[in-house]
């Protein structure tokens, strides 16, 4: 069977980012500079240029400003500098990966590779085994692979008999993918675990370059780059131009690369390239020892989770306890009360090695960097090590995004991870995992950012108490700054895609939020792997508004400014540039919408 996909088998992963000393010198001096500067701008915001005179405008401007700007202090914070772990040799045995006093006699290494799956297609599943059977090792390895198939598929069954590989399903769904995973462990023994996903391809080298780190033996994870192979190719602007409006779109195409340099659209419309995330932000944590799991192409060490899980298990039952007998003064009747309650309780107790959580990779992660019993270690290992698919439409993107968000929110706002006595993270460890749940909450002041510069273009109230030279002189050098720092802090890699969907997501990571606030069971959607059909503009409504508003805006004011209404046009100009700016990152998305793939590249999906 032949997916549209297969004409993408050939494509080679990026390698590793490399960042010169002197690219990371650039960096780390002007971030220092872009935090001086955004320190003194901040300070000039509330103290000298206040509206008084729409302090209802003014005010909410200044505090958006002031939590962005904390925003930049973390992820600066973040960025600092890269800590690779370094690399060792294969483990031969299961002793290599052990403490002495652990020691298990000279045996062989038991690896459990689990294939998640629920409703995706069998055939691509297939793919996913074919490619795990593949794996190879330089020493002798007990290698299972399991298909864990949350839909119960005879079909699905025979996929995995014909391939020579264990299949394994429940009676229920409960728990999801977490469930799902947990029921695994339960039917297994081996010592590390490959986690993939129904489209997870791994590679043969995956388990030959990553069990070296479990030589130290207080590692419990390894996180793997996730690639997706699919992401369309996209077209050169004159081709595309071309296609459009024939050869003088094809002209007009070529005259503007002459001026900007080579375009291209509809490469990865949908910002699926996780390039930035992996290989900057989740790498540069591994010298705080705070790169968190992300689920698939991850591998772990089967001892730290069931460890976590029992001490967790245990911490529960004690909470449980305490919270009915907290109030006796009489010790006596408490200890007789507890012991009464215990049986009772266990009972109800569950052992999860993987919470039942839709964001359970983050959750887990969490737990195990904070278990006070071993300070279990993660690492980013930063070569690709396999390859999956990206979601092909905006329906698909926006679920996956929206579970992201909502269940990142939900542990921030719930889950009390970074107060609980059971819990003991680092400094470091609370900073970076705050770092990643800031970032969510920023939909708040992203919306104040959307809105304000329409509040000065239809009213012409501006924010400050004038724009004038101090104003310049403070906000410039800052933005100027700090644009030059993040671009050798990420050089290698195109920042501005992240920055536009940073800023236009800012819907559907408010509705996450409202979701997250009023304690809404998050739904745990399977992202599907094959093209959703329809119109998608339903879902960019927000986005296209303020397209419109900002387009109106700016009209509105040019009027005002030719009758002579605006007395000062350079307040008009700064909230031109804001206001293009906005639109800028909001198209985008509104074009994401409306992408759709060639239809060569799906003949063979259609006719299958």
């Amino acid at each position: 069977m032949a997916f549209y996909f297969s004409s993408f088998e050939n494509r080679k992963p990026p390698s590793p980012l490399k960042t010169h000393w002197v690219i990371q010198f650039l960096w780390q001096s002007l971030a220092i500079a872009a935090l001086i500067l955004g320190a003194n701008y901040i300070r000039w915001r509330w103290m000298n240029s206040l509206n008084y005179d729409a302090l209802w405008y003014s005010v909410p401007l200044v505090i958006a400003e002031t939590l962005a700007y904390i925003g930049s202090v973390l992820f600066t914070i973040n960025l600092w500098k890269i800590s690779d772990i370094p690399q060792r040799p294969a483990p031969a045995t299961i002793n290599d990966c052990l403490t002495p006093e652990e020691g298990q006699g000279d045996r062989w290494i038991k690896v459990d590779l689990f294939i998640a799956t629920y409703n995706e297609d069998v055939e691509l599943v297939r793919l996913s085994i074919r490619d795990a059977l593949a794996v190879t090792y330089p020493f002798p390895l007990d290698y299972r692979i399991h298909v864990l198939d949350d839909g119960k598929r005879s079909d699905m069954q025979i996929v995995a008999q014909e391939e020579g590989v264990n299949y394994l399903s429940r009676d229920n769904n409960i728990g999801y993918k977490a469930g799902n995973l947990r029921h695994g462990m339960e039917m297994t023994d081996g010592d590390f675990i490959i986690i993939c996903d129904a489209d997870t391809r791994v590679f043969p080298t995956i388990l030959t370059h990553t069990l070296g780190y479990f030589r130290d033996a207080d590692v419990a994870w390894v996180q793997t780059p996730q690639w997706f192979y699919d992401l369309p190719l996209g077209k050169t602007l004159p081709e595309w131009a071309k296609q459009k409006l024939g050869s003088t779109g094809y002209i007009i195409g070529r005259g503007i690369e002459k001026l900007v340099g080579p375009l291209t659209v509809g490469h990865d419309p949908f910002f699926n390239d996780p390039q930035m995330f992996y290989d900057v932000i989740l790498r540069r944590r591994n010298g705080d020892n705070a790169a968190f799991c992300c689920g698939a192409a991850s591998i772990h060490r089967r001892e730290a989770v069931m460890q976590a899980a029992l001490r967790r298990y245990v911490d529960n039952i004690e909470d449980e306890i305490q919270q009915y007998t907290n109030d006796l003064t009489d010790s006596e009747t408490k200890a007789d009360l507890a012991q009464a309650m215990l049986p009772h309780v266990v009972h109800d107790t569950e052992l999860m090695p993987y919470k039942f959580h839709v964001s359970e990779d983050i959750y887990t992660s969490i737990v195990l960097h904070g278990d006070p019993g071993r300070k279990w270690r993660s690492v980013m290992h930063p070569q690709i090590e396999s390859k999956m698919l990206s979601p092909q439409d905006l329906l698909t993107w926006m679920i996956q995004r929206f579970k992201y968000a909502a269940g990142s929110m939900d542990i921030a706002l719930h889950e009390r991870l970074f107060t609980s006595k059971h819990i003991k993270l680092t400094a470091m460890q609370k900073l970076m995992y705050g770092t990643t749940f800031w970032s969510y909450f920023a939909c708040i002041w992203n919306t104040v950012f959307l809105i304000a510069p329409l509040i000065y273009l239809f009213t012409g109230i501006p924010p400050v108490s004038t724009y004038s030279s101090p104003f310049y002189l403070h906000f410039l050098p800052f933005m100027i700054v700090s644009e030059l720092a993040f671009m050798f802090g990420t050089w290698g890699i195109s920042a501005w895609d992240g920055k536009s969907s940073f800023l236009a997501l800012f819907s559907m990571n408010l509705r996450a939020l409202d979701t997250a606030l009023r304690g809404e069971k998050i739904k745990f959607h399977v992202t599907p792997k094959e093209r959703q059909s329809g119109n998608f503009l339903s879902l960019v409504k927000p986005q296209l508004a303020i397209i419109g508003l900002t387009l109106l805006g700016l009209a509105w004011g040019a009027i005002q400014i030719a009758q002579g209404s605006i007395k000062d046009p350079s307040g008009f100009v700064i909230n031109i540039f804001w206001g293009a700016a906005n639109i800028a990152a909001m198209m985008p998305m509104v074009l994401a919408a409306l992408w759709r793939p060639d239809n060569t590249e799906f003949t063979e999906q259609e006719g299958s």
